[in-house]
């Protein structure tokens, strides 16, 4: 079954500069293995971290996709980075919409499956071995790969540590 990778963020001016427009940028895998990738970039009014013009980013991505490996994903796996917890919800509905929409533009009855995970790397979890054994080099850090999605984890939502 051929999946599309893709990942989007948005990157902001610094604080205080009102004038200069923020960046998003969405790539997408462009092979099975995925090892390729494509990239689509856009400004956008500043401090916004909603992506304005996702449906025409995936959209394109997805016709490279086409392009290619000569198939249509069945399934769109999106991570995306930059989003806090206060705007999850805001964020998570316009731009399922928005992929939605880019899938819908190709083909009417084209609706592939979407997992939608949003990436944090800025918190204040660490996370230590139990047993010495375990441990990796001087620092003491957990095996990589190692992946925390119970005791944790929000009570509600499905989220892991990775």
């Amino acid at each position: 079954q051929p999946v599309i990778f893709l990942g989007a963020d948005v990157t902001h001016p610094p604080a205080g500069d009102g004038k200069k427009p923020s960046i998003a940028a969405v790539v997408g895998s462009m092979d099975a293995h995925p090892s390729r990738y494509c990239a689509t970039v856009r400004v956008q009014r500043p401090r916004q971290e909603i992506i304005q013009d996702l449906a025409s980013m995936v959209r394109e991505l997805l016709i490279q996709f086409y392009k290619s490996t000569r198939f249509k994903p069945t399934r769109i796996i999106f991570y995306r980075d930059g989003v806090s917890e206060g705007q999850f919800r805001q964020v998570l509905y316009y731009e399922l919409l928005a992929i939605r929409e880019a899938c819908i533009s190709l083909e009417k009855d084209y609706q592939p499956g979407i997992t939608y995970i949003v990436v944090q790397k800025r918190h204040h979890t660490r996370l230590f071995c139990a047993d010495r054994t375990e441990r990796v080099g001087r620092s003491g850090n957990i095996p990589a790969g190692t992946t925390v999605d119970t005791d944790i984890t929000h009570p509600y939502e499905f989220d892991f540590y990775l």
